[in-house]
Order: C-alpha cells, then sequence, then structure tokens
C-alpha cells in the first residue's frame, strides 16, 4: 500500500524508474496516458513496428511534444528489450514476438511485466521459471483481468479462507465460439465503417467474443493461483453478482463446478440472450469457504453474498481499467521485486478448437479468426494428448482433414520446431512427461 510513496522518493532522488513499453496498442496507449502523471516513473524507450504509429498513440493521450522528443522510439522490440531500463512491458499480443522479447529482456537482467497473456498461457512456466533463478520479476499485467483475479486470491489465501473459485465476466453465448471476423461487429453494436474509423480489429475484437480470450485468460489465472480448469473446458454460466457464490459452488451442492478449487468465466448473458440481472461482465471475482461455522456466521453477520449454506460467499470487483492500472506492476516489481500475479505451474492450457471443418492443406489463422477458437483445457490432458495451443495456431497449416468442433493435436499441422514457441511448447511437454523441472531450453 505504498507504491506510490517509494515512487515519489525516487523521483525526489532523481532516480526514477525508467521503462521501455513494446507495443503502443490499445493497452499501451492506456498505460502511456497515466504515465506522466506518476512521480517517479520515467516511460524512456517505445517500441512499435510502426513508430510513428506510436508518437500519434502518445499524441492522442496527451504527451507535450516536449516529452515525446525526450522519448527514443524504435522499430525492433529486441532492442526495446536491451534499452538501459528498470523494467521492460511487453504489450503486442503476438506469442512468438512476446516470448522473444521476454527472454531478451531477461537475458539483459531486466524484470518482464507479460501484458501479453497469450504468450504466457504458451510458455509461461519456462518464462517465469527461468526469472525466479535469475532473481527477477516476471509479472502478469496489473489492470489485466488474471493479475486482478491473482490478488483476490492471494488476499484470500492470506486471510485464511480457502478459495472454492475464480475467476471473471463476459459477454457470452455458445453460439459465440462460431462468430468470425465478418460478423463480429454486430454484437458489439457497431458498423464495420464505424469499427474501421475508430481504428478497431475485428480479429481481435472476435477473440474477445468467441471465447478464446477468456480461456487464455482463465488458463492464466489457473496456472498463477493453482487452480484447476474444468475438463470439459468453460462452461460460461449465466450468474449475477447476487448469485456468485451459489452458482460458483460444486455440483454437489447445486452449483455449477466439478469441485472446489476451480476457475470459471460467467457469461452477462442468459441463454435466451437477456442480460443477466446486475452481471459481472466488466469485472473478477473469488469465492471464498468458510473454515467452520464460526467464520460462516461472519459472512453473514458482515453481510457477504453467500450461497444457502452460508459456507460459500463471494467477493467481486466489477470493473479494470486495463492499461490505466498497469503502472502497479511496473512499480511493484522494481521496488518491492514483487510480481503482481505471477505463472507458478502448468495447470491450464488454451487449445484450439477448429470453427468449421478444416481440409488438409488449409492455413489456420489463430485468434478470434476464421478456422479456430481457443479453448481452456487442464494442463494433463493438453501434455497427454499433446494438443495445438492457440498460440500455435496461426499460419500454421493444417496436415489432415479435421472436423468441425474437433480439438487440433500438435501432430495435426506443420510446426516450425525453429519457433521459440514451439521450442518452449515441446520443453513443457518433455517436463509434464518426464516430472522434470522446467529449465532453460
Amino acid at each position: 500500500m505504498n507504491l506510490s510513496i517509494l515512487a515519489k522518493a525516487r523521483a525526489e532522488a532523481g532516480k526514477p524508474v525508467r521503462v521501455a513499453l513494446i507495443g503502443a496498442g490499445k493497452f499501451g496507449a492506456m498505460f502511456l496516458a497515466q504515465a506522466p502523471h506518476i512521480a517517479g516513473l520515467s516511460v524512456t524507450h517505445i517500441a512499435d513496428l510502426d513508430p510513428e504509429r506510436a508518437r500519434a498513440a502518445c499524441r492522442a493521450v496527451g504527451w507535450t511534444p516536449a516529452r515525446i522528443a525526450a522519448t527514443v522510439f524504435l522499430d525492433d522490440g529486441l532492442d526495446a528489450a536491451r534499452a538501459p531500463v528498470d523494467v521492460v512491458i511487453e504489450a503486442t499480443g503476438a506469442p512468438e514476438a512476446g516470448l522473444n522479447h521476454a527472454r531478451a529482456t531477461l537475458d539483459a537482467g531486466r524484470h518482464v511485466v507479460m501484458v501479453n497473456v497469450e504468450a504466457d498461457v504458451l510458455a509461461g512456466p519456462v518464462l517465469a521459471a527461468e526469472a525466479r533463478a535469475a532473481g527477477l520479476v516476471y509479472s502478469m499485467a496489473y489492470g489485466d483481468q488474471p493479475a486482478l483475479v491473482s490478488e483476490m486470491v492471494d488476499w484470500a489465501r492470506a486471510s485464511g479462507f480457502s478459495v472454492a473459485a475464480a475467476g471473471k465476466g463476459t459477454k457470452f453465448l455458445p453460439a459465440y465460439h462460431e462468430v468470425t471476423p465478418d460478423g463480429v461487429w454486430d454484437h458489439y453494436g457497431l458498423t464495420p465503417d464505424q469499427a474501421a474509423e475508430a481504428g478497431m480489429n475485428p480479429q481481435m475484437f472476435n477473440s474477445f467474443l468467441d471465447g478464446t480470450k477468456s480461456a487464455i485468460e482463465a488458463a492464466a489465472i489457473a496456472n498463477a493461483c493453482g487452480l484447476d480448469v474444468p475438463d470439459a473446458g468453460l462452461a460460461f454460466p449465466p450468474c449475477g453478482v447476487d448469485d456468485l457464490a451459489q452458482t460458483l459452488r460444486p455440483r454437489a451442492l447445486g452449483g455449477h463446478l466439478a469441485r472446489d478449487g476451480m476457475v470459471e468465466v460467467i457469461s452477462s448473458l442468459e441463454r435466451d440472450g437477456l442480460p443477466v440481472f446486475r452481471d459481472l461482465r466488466w469485472g473478477v471475482y473469488v469465492i471464498l469457504k468458510a473454515q467452520n461455522d464460526y467464520a460462516a456466521a461472519c459472512f453473514k453477520q458482515y453481510g457477504l453474498p453467500t450461497d444457502s449454506t452460508g459456507a460459500y460467499a463471494a467477493m467481486y470487483k466489477p470493473f479494470h481499467l486495463i492499461g490505466m492500472e498497469l503502472s502497479v506492476s511496473v512499480l511493484s516489481a522494481a521496488l518491492r521485486g514483487e510480481a503482481t500475479g505471477s505463472t507458478r505451474d502448468w495447470r491450464g492450457d488454451a487449445v484450439a478448437v477448429a470453427k468449421r471443418a478444416l481440409t488438409a492443406g488449409e492455413m489456420l489463422d489463430g485468434e478470434g479468426g476464421y478456422t479456430v477458437w481457443g479453448r481452456a483445457c487442464p494442463a494433463a490432458i493438453s501434455a497427454r494428448d499433446a494438443l495445438l495451443p492457440i498460440g500455435l495456431a496461426h499460419r500454421v497449416r493444417v496436415r489432415r482433414d479435421v472436423a468441425k468442433g474437433q480439438v487440433l493435436r500438435m501432430a495435426d499441422v506443420d510446426l516450425n520446431d525453429k519457433a521459440t514457441g514451439v521450442r518452449l511448447r515441446r520443453q513443457m511437454l518433455a517436463s509434464a512427461v518426464t516430472g522434470a523441472a522446467l529449465r532453460r531450453g
């Protein structure tokens, strides 16, 4: 609770926390909007494939010409990863690039804040282990939902409660799994022209709609918090904040989960498409389980929403500000040496499922595209069957016909074994089979 005080002290000492940002998209721009207003934090380097776009983002969020002129703009993220800074933020959203940038950052002895959840779910266990071995921080991005859930889970456990469930909200119907970028804007209430004018990427926004982003974030939460992913993937039960504890408890008690200790994403829409009352579309939650009757009585006495037994209670945060909260991760890494959530184990994965029948020779187009969607999956099942992670399902050719709704395996596509993501995933598979510790490969 003293990050701003520590940062102010660095400002007064003339030693602000120096930051390099890789990727000046929406998340990065929201961080840049706040950075000038935080004493003791200085963004010295910004890398983007289009440096002029990065400059335009800085102007759009209110940076002065003098601040822009004093900043180093780069077109290569690897150069930013090796810059003379304290913390590097990886915010490209591209799994392969993100892994390469993170590794270069760790090799340079810098802390990493990984906005790139796609890369983290693909090979985060390896990167996190490397960072810990080097005495560096590899952190989730505060403001993004996985980090906020991790904070709530940590608070619950530090308070002596067991965590029965944790997760986030979203807008979802089962039919959304089949939506392609061509039909995405109707679901956001926009025309294609309005979206294009706002610079909105239809494939990226479709990944939020078709369930892929939720699968990725659920896997990240499981890996950071030691929770389990449902065997059949996320169920997206409709649920409002008043019903969290009742819905997110074991099926044996009338809930939707297989057992305690699960991750799940709830929908803001009923299955008939009507809105859920007091939904949690933009928020996160944790379900506490009382350790005894005394704790359960305290839940009731202090007004927590509980299930019918009184033993399960819900805490939730209704909103998140994504990049506008990112500085919390940066300052925590630099000033405390602590991550705001980090992969600890490989428990969850996000695997590729065919949106339609695929023919041998077709090219997959990855997250939010026309060919596949991402389903949350227990890591044990993914490792056992060598399933294709959604992070490797981009620009790879299918080797055989695949039926609609079928989960792809790594053997079903032509993978580039020289790619960092492929090498690290194969290392994770080998470690899962042998039980060996993850190590540099």
